[in-house]
Parts: C-alpha cells; structure tokens; sequence
C-alpha cells in the first residue's frame, strides 16, 4: 500500500472558491482521479476515510466540501442543509471539482472516475451526465439525473449500488435508471443487496451497516474504475 497524503485545497466554482480534502498517494504519480461526494451529513470522518481508501488503492482522490464548513450527525439538521442546495449548482461543483483534479500533474494523462453515496451518488452521476472528464460512475443509493434522459450523455461505465429495503433510492427509481441505462445503450451495472437498508456502506453507523454487502460493492466499484480510467 503506497503513503497517503491529505490536505485542504480549493478550486474555483459557481463564480466563487469551493474546498475540498484531497487524498492521494506520495510520489508524482500521475495517478487515476476519483471525486468522491458526501451524504448529506457533510464532509465528515467517514467521506474522508472513503477519500484514503482510494488513494491507498492509487488513486488521487477529491471530496468536495458542497456545505463549505457545515457538517452534521443529525439528520434533522442535515436534512435541511441538503434542502438547502440547489442541485444544478452543486452538480456543477462537483464538475468543477473533477476539473481542478484532471489539471493536477499527479494526475496528468490518466482519467476521472465519480462516485457518491445516498445525495452524492445522485450529484456523481448527475455531474457524469454533463461533464466528459468523467470515465467512470459509482452511484451508492442516489437518485437518478432529471431529467433522466441525460444519461444519454455518458461517456463511460457506471456501476449503482442499491439497498433492498429503501424509501428514498426505491424499486421504481432503479428500475427507472436501469431501463434508461438500456435505452441508451450505455455499459451498467447494478446490484441490490438483499436484506440491506439504506447508507450500508457507512461504517460508523452500526444501526445501517452491512459488511458483506459494503465490501462486495467496494471491489465493484474499484474493478470498474481500475478498468475504465
């Protein structure tokens, strides 16, 4: 496993500067590029630790701060942040957040990839509809693009992630995304993961969290950026 490095860097987006924590491996690299995009909690210990995952993996990875500063552990309060975003602009945020990470010398030559969890894979996936830099989508229970015919815009595979047992990524709206998937003739992949809620993937929820379905998604979503960037 390479060295990781972190820091706190910004990029400029929506006419203003946004920040993000960035992890990737010691050395110049390049590197393979992943934007990884928060719940709705924040820019919080898990969306940091999901950050130096992948850069053990080799992978230079940028979360960007879509709530500047504001992160939260009740969801009352981060229901209310997430309400509190316009989506076309923190789409756009996450597009510019892959763009400040494609100019990067660490990761010169090498591609883009996008994944997001609950709100963020949502936001990745919308973002991968509008930006080309993005090769390659992870969307761990998020909801689809709107409108959904935007994933004729695709310009790689996409992997989805989804919990058997969840109101707010449900049955209708995967089937909807899997249908539009096949319409359009993109590479898809998706697997729900029996007997799971919704967030499985989060660690630091216990109440949530599932380790076999969270470990199989993990190599998933690694195979698919490992061979499409």
């Amino acid at each position: 496993m390479p060295d990781v490095e972190t820091n706190t860097v910004s990029f400029a987006t929506n006419g203003d500067q946004a920040d993000g924590f960035l992890a990737r491996p010691s050395g110049s690299g390049p590197f393979p590029g992943v934007v990884v995009v928060q719940e709705w909690w924040g820019i919080n210990d898990h969306i940091k630790d999901i950050a130096q995952r992948f850069a053990r993996e080799g992978f230079a990875a940028l979360a960007p701060d879509l709530y500047h500063g504001q992160v939260t552990k009740e969801p009352g309060e981060a229901q209310k942040l997430m309400m509190s975003l316009q989506m076309e602009d923190a789409s756009r945020e996450v597009s510019r957040a892959v763009d400040y990470l494609a100019s990067q010398p660490f990761t010169a030559g090498r591609g883009i990839g996008a994944i997001g969890f609950c709100m963020g894979g949502g936001l990745a996936l919308l973002a991968a509809c509008d930006n080309p830099k993005i090769g390659a989508v992870g969307n761990f229970y998020g909801t689809n693009p709107s409108p959904i015919e935007k994933v004729a815009n695709l310009r790689g595979p996409v992997f989805a992630a989804f919990a058997e047992n969840d109101a707010f990524a449900n049955q209708s709206m995967r089937e909807a995304l899997e249908r539009a998937m096949q319409e359009h003739g993109k590479q898809f992949d998706t697997k729900v993961y029996p007997g799971t809620e919704h967030a499985f993937f989060n660690d630091t929820r216990p109440e949530v969290y599932n380790k076999a379905a969270a470990e199989d998604a993990w190599q998933r979503v690694l195979k698919l950026l490992k061979e499409g960037l």
